[in-house]
């Protein structure tokens, strides 16, 4: 059930005002329509009809409530606006999904049998965090426990903990000593990783042509890396990689790889690839530091692999959720922030001290423009990218749903006036973001909220 939360009485004033207007159902309409979007984009204008007989007004903002129309805001961060980036997962579903099991958008059922990986790359450590453990039965175990002959840090701190934290734990992802943990090294990592990303595909191409016994050059002209990636935050703050890797032709027509590869072996490259692929970079104080990927680096095959038990479709949705999520869980939201306004937000020590080593690091022309990316932990990359023959394009997936959208209109039109050589002009003028008063907001989420709560109980009924 949705946690019922006690309003203000101006809120409760609003709710109530919007609610006994004679325009309500019309104006929950919108909200409908615009699919409870938290943040909707508010357009004035009018459509016009314009055939052989003359113009005609067709539609027109002056008749709505507040005389505006609300579409979506089209965000795909869930702490920003849950309804759209509900659809914008279920569009990387599709994307996802048709580049795993083929059968749509332009993808044959046959790339089922092509190699296929889902591999996590993680950030190497910075210093000990207090962290969820299970033991080998399990069950809960704790943090860090003690040594034989416990020990403190050189700045007094233990380095232990006995802890068994819960999911919910506000000190997971916290250092054990902030003052051991090596902030700049964790900044230059979150910048940085984009480029490591690039050259573990360049690795991983040389290591699967050399298992091969090919050149470089022979396994392009017979085979084809098809990749798509997503960034996860970790609790730490840090960023890895979950990515679905698959082999094909070197075509564009998704044909089979002409090389003896299957998914394990493709699986052993991505991991032989991850451990040897680095990265040297420049630190302020002249020193070089050598980044890399973590040693936890995980493959699971899809597709005819030794289990069997990751499916295309578990494989899609598990990536796509996290194609939603960016540094917003750490509270620093979604607009570009400066030290000035950090003590304003609720962030935690860790995160503060990240946020001002990026600042210091920005300061150097070697880390020329990271202090835009401060809201970001200093990660500047696509949350989601992926090679040009994975699949299909979200610019794809959006377009068939806008010419659907565009013959549904077409085809109302013709009905109403019968006329196949009708011209539509249309002109909108942006008015703002968001519902006009709080008392609105209140209405749209708690709308939102009860879909989402349907939608959950037909899941769990079906």
């Amino acid at each position: 059930m949705t946690p019922l939360i006690e309003l203000a009485p101006p809120v409760v004033e609003e709710i109530v005002h919007r609610a006994s207007r004679p325009d309500f159902d019309r104006w929950f309409e919108q909200v409908q329509h615009c699919g409870h979007c938290s943040r909707p984009v508010r357009l004035r204008g009018r459509v016009v009809h314009q055939s052989a007989t003359g113009r005609e007004l067709a539609y027109s903002t002056d008749d709505e409530p507040d005389r505006v129309l609300m579409i979506r805001c089209g965000n795909r961060r869930a702490a920003v606006c849950p309804s759209c980036s509900w659809e914008y997962a279920g569009d990387m579903w599709q994307l996802l999904y048709a580049g795993a099991a083929g059968g749509r958008k332009g993808v044959p059922d046959s790339i089922r049998a092509h190699p296929l990986v889902f591999a996590t790359l993680t950030a190497p450590g910075f210093g000990a965090v207090h962290t969820a453990r299970t033991d080998r039965q399990g069950k809960h175990a704790r943090c860090r426990p003690a040594r034989a002959k416990p020990t403190l840090c050189r700045h007094g701190q233990p380095t232990w903990c006995t802890a068994i934290h819960g999911e919910d734990d506000p000190r997971l992802g916290q250092p054990l000593c902030p003052d051991c943990y090596d902030y700049p090294a964790h900044a230059a990592f979150n910048w940085h990783a984009p480029e490591l990303w690039r050259r573990f595909t360049i690795t991983l191409r040389r290591v699967l042509a050399r298992r091969a016994g090919l050149t470089a050059k022979d396994f392009t002209g017979r085979c084809r890396l098809s990749f798509v990636k997503v960034a996860e935050f970790q609790r730490r703050a840090v960023v890895h990689f979950h990515a679905l890797i698959r082999l094909d032709g070197p075509g564009t027509d998704f044909g089979p790889p002409q090389v003896h590869l299957d998914a394990t072996d493709l699986a052993d490259a991505i991991r032989e690839a991850a451990s040897v692929v680095r990265l040297t970079v420049d630190m302020p104080d002249g020193t070089g530091l050598e980044l890399r990927f973590g040693e936890q680096t995980d493959t699971q095959p899809i597709n005819g692999g030794p289990t069997g038990e990751l499916t295309p479709e578990r494989a899609a949705a598990y990536i796509a959720k996290y194609a939603t999520k960016s540094a917003d869980d750490f509270g620093l939201g979604d607009r570009r922030i400066t030290l000035e306004s950090l003590p304003l937000l609720d962030v935690s020590d860790h995160v503060t001290r990240l946020v001002q080593t990026c600042w210091q690091l920005g300061e150097h022309d070697t880390y020329n423009g990271l202090r835009r990316w401060l809201h970001m932990l200093g990660f500047r990359g696509h949350f989601a990218s992926k090679s040009r023959r994975y699949s299909t394009t979200l610019g794809a997936i959006r377009g068939e749903r806008r010419a659907y959208r565009q013959r549904q209109a077409a085809e109302h039109v013709r009905e109403l006036l019968d006329d196949d050589t009708t011209l539509v002009v249309s002109h909108w003028e942006f008015t703002g973001v968001g519902y006009l008063t709080t008392g609105d907001t209140a209405l749209a989420l708690s709308a939102a909220a009860r879909t989402r709560e349907r939608r959950q109980a037909a899941r769990d009924a079906a």
